[in-house]
């Protein structure tokens, strides 16, 4: 299965006993919108919800941390997936939020696909929709925690020093360099020194689809980042930072996720912090 299905593609698979579709639409506080409503309102035929909030270490004071493996496997299992299945995500959020799920997956072993264009696309093309909440039947699914996927405060402090992965922060211009003002209590305005700027919303065509290849890579070249050479990506509270992953996956390099990103950097008082443009 290709990293990126069409409409077309999944319309044709609907019905599959082994076909997973997971709607990970994922809001900000501030905006208004409750996630689950509106997929309750309308979804994908089958699917479940990804609830991004839900699924995340309740235990950190930091916002939708990637949880431990025994409650990633549970919760991943009350949606109905299974090991083996094939697993297509979704969302309908302006942060394209499914790159997060799939993140997440990824992190544990498990590989999936995203539905290109998301939900709006499904909808532009007239494609049917269910509404009311979602009742899978509960599944096993093995999980395999894969470190490599994942940075830490600590990790990415070190790589200051080392400069043995590039960091790419997928912020708008206005966060990274400090001229907009963080709003979370304590938070600092700025990036993280030696930090590369690819707003998430560059990798994506006016549809809402992935630009094609050729254009992703220009994106990071035009910022001084090679693909080949290992990249962490962050953002602000590593939610948009997998837009950045799964671009690179795309062009068929792996790259890592700091998963505390910008909310836990910019918080901390002994880490160094940079503002203007990189």
């Amino acid at each position: 299965m290709e990293a990126l299905v069409t409409p077309q593609w999944l319309a044709d698979a609907l019905g599959a006993s082994d076909l997973k579709i997971l709607d990970a639409t994922w809001f900000l506080p501030d905006t208004g919108r409750n996630a689950r409503a509106e997929f309750e309102a309308a979804h994908i035929p089958g699917a479940a919800f990804f609830d991004i909030n839900a699924i995340a270490d309740a235990s950190s004071p930091l916002p939708t941390m990637l949880p431990d493996a025994e409650q990633f496997a549970r919760q991943l299992g009350a949606l109905g997936v299974a090991t083996g299945d094939r697993i297509i995500l979704y969302d309908n959020a302006p942060h394209h939020t499914a790159t997060r799920a799939w993140w997440m997956l990824r992190a544990f072993g498990i590989d999936a696909a995203l539905l290109d264009g998301g939900f709006a696309r499904w909808v532009r093309e007239g494609r049917p929709v269910e509404t009311g909440p979602a009742t899978p039947a509960a599944a096993i699914v093995a999980v395999e925690p894969n470190p490599l996927r994942i940075r830490s405060l600590d990790q990415v402090r070190a790589n200051l020093t080392a400069h043995a992965e590039q960091l790419v922060d997928a912020r708008s211009p206005a966060r990274f360099t400090g001229e907009e003002k963080e709003t979370r209590p304590g938070l600092a305005s700025g990036h993280i020194p030696g930090a590369a700027n690819i707003p998430y919303s560059a990798f994506f065509n006016a549809d809402g689809t992935w630009k094609h290849p050729a254009s992703l890579r220009q994106l990071f070249e035009d910022e001084g980042v090679e693909v080949e050479r290992p990249v962490i990506a962050t953002c602000g509270s590593g939610i948009s930072a997998a837009v950045i992953v799964f671009a690179l996956h795309l062009l068929g390099h792996p790259a890592a996720l700091y998963d505390g990103s910008w909310v836990e950097w910019g918080a901390h008082p002994d880490t160094p912090k940079a503002t203007g443009a990189a």
